[in-house]
């Protein structure tokens, strides 16, 4: 008797408690919004922000120059001026929350010179429109030209599990954005306009791939052709990633001209024919940082890709990179020591990384954005530390050839394989989570004075080809909805 009165009492018991529960749900679904597009819209992300940047170039040498009608400009055998720019760089843009597996953003660029003392490249013979031909081409370059433009506009769809799939213009940046990367210090940023897939279904793994046919570079140029990325992420610990990619360029010209390629394919002398850039890069990557305790960790990384020509590309198109360093972390303090090698082929042709975010490498200075055809080897130590708002940077770059190479006034021997040292240093001040500012300076020294060949030696051109000496200072303020 007792048994069954139990019995009924748990079964009461229970049907209450799912009414309960049932109602409760019930009040839930009564109480929540409808989630509409303007939902979507209104608690998407902000993609705006605002950077004010002043930057001072102090560099050594001549300006070889010429005038638009090809005469020789009387200034050419005159010491750079210094370079003052005062730049404001202006993003505005919104991203949608997603909204039935879509989601909309558009962003727009605008930079502004506030004060112009410098040669901003677009032209290599007049620059900033200048009505006096002379009065910008001997200015020291600050690639900060003038523009406005659509930064980013892309539509994700996130109907798939795990995978968004992003089509538009997009700015990209991959691991330590050695290859791929949106060139995000300078005022005009790279990007690409195509088809990205990221992908998170294995564990522990990321996958994005990629086909992209347009990209804008920093000079602000749009180039066309074919490039499709394939990289792969494992990730061994929170802090420690084991990543594979393959990038396959099919541009054939990126604006650099043959500065890539030395002497040989055509009757072994300098090409005067515009070569073809095509290239792939396959490497593999081993990167992170492991912790002990709370306060001490190891960094390490090593890396090392195989870049070769790919759909018609110039067959001197064939060397190597690696990366190997570490260090270790207490507390707020990090130290390590790293080296990277970009080879050569012979001097026929040197690793390149048109795609990547070159600033961040071999010094901040920026004599190395095209690796030299002998190669580069940089030998670098870096230190940083946290306190407080502040972090500081430091670092010191020992930088020379693959192979030796030509030196002015070194006839027909080469002789040289120090290209030279720079040191960098910088305090970033985070006032808030809005409020950034940012003190950066570097220093390159020029040692053994590098002539890109016989011929430049004798041509009167070695101007052309030395790294000469260079101080950057730059002054950044930025305030990020």
């Amino acid at each position: 008797m007792k048994a069954n009165s139990y019995q009924r009492l748990r079964q009461v018991s229970l049907a209450v408690l799912m009414a309960a529960m049932s109602m409760q749900v019930v009040a839930e679904e009564e109480v929540l919004p409808e989630y509409t597009f303007m939902d979507a819209i209104k608690t998407g992300k902000n993609m705006t922000s605002f950077r004010l940047r002043y930057e001072h170039v102090d560099q050594d040498g001549l300006q070889p120059a010429t005038f638009a009608n090809g005469s020789a400009n009387p200034t050419a055998n005159r010491e750079l001026d210094n370079a003052n720019a005062v730049t404001l760089r202006s993003l505005i843009g919104w991203q949608t929350a997603p909204y039935k597996n879509w989601s909309f953003a558009a962003q727009i660029t605008n930079v502004s010179k506030l004060k112009d003392d410098f040669n901003d490249s677009t032209n290599t013979v007049r620059t900033n429109g200048a009505s006096n031909e002379s009065d910008r081409i001997n200015y020291a370059k600050v690639v900060d030209p003038d523009y406005t433009d659509i930064n980013q506009l892309f539509v994700d769809w996130t109907g798939i599990k795990n995978t968004r799939v992003r089509a538009g213009r997009q700015a990209i940046n991959l691991d330590n954005v050695r290859f791929i990367g949106d060139i995000a210090f300078r005022q005009n940023t790279q990007v690409f306009d195509g088809v990205s897939v990221f992908n998170k279904t294995l564990p522990d793994t990321e996958i994005y791939l990629a086909h992209f046919d347009r990209v804008r570079q920093i000079f602000t140029t749009h180039r066309s052709g074919d490039l499709e990325i394939a990289n792969a992420r494992y990730r061994i610990s929170p802090t420690e990633f084991l990543v594979g990619y393959g990038y396959f360029s099919n541009f054939e010209n990126l604006g650099l001209g043959n500065a890539w390629f030395g002497q040989g394919a055509l009757n072994n002398t300098f090409n005067n024919l515009l070569a073809d850039q095509s290239n792939k890069i396959l490497g593999v990557r081993l990167d992170g940082t492991h912790p002990f305790t709370p306060n001490y960790r190891a960094h390490y990384t090593a890396e090392y890709a195989k870049q070769t020509d790919y759909k018609g590309g110039d067959n001197r198109i064939d060397a190597h990179y690696y990366k190997v360093g570490g260090g270790f972390g207490i507390d707020n303090f990090n130290l390590r020591v790293d080296q990277e090698l970009l080879s050569s082929n012979d001097g026929q042709y040197a690793f390149q990384t048109p795609f990547g975010t070159n600033h961040l490498f071999q010094g901040w200075v920026d004599k190395f954005l095209v690796t030299p055809r002998q190669g580069i080897k940089d030998s670098f130590i870096t230190a940083t530390y946290k306190y407080g708002d502040f972090l500081f940077f430091v670092d010191y770059h020992d930088i020379s050839s693959d192979e030796d190479f030509f030196t002015v006034n070194g006839g027909a021997t080469a002789n040289g394989n120090r290209y030279g040292r720079e040191w960098n240093a910088a305090v970033t001040w985070n006032i808030d989570k809005n409020w950034m500012t940012k003190f950066e300076y570097g220093k390159y020294t020029e040692d053994d004075q590098y002539a890109a060949g016989p011929n430049a030696v004798t041509n009167g051109a070695t101007n052309r080809a030395r790294f000469q000496d260079t101080e950057k200072l730059w002054l950044t303020a930025m305030y990020t909805f």
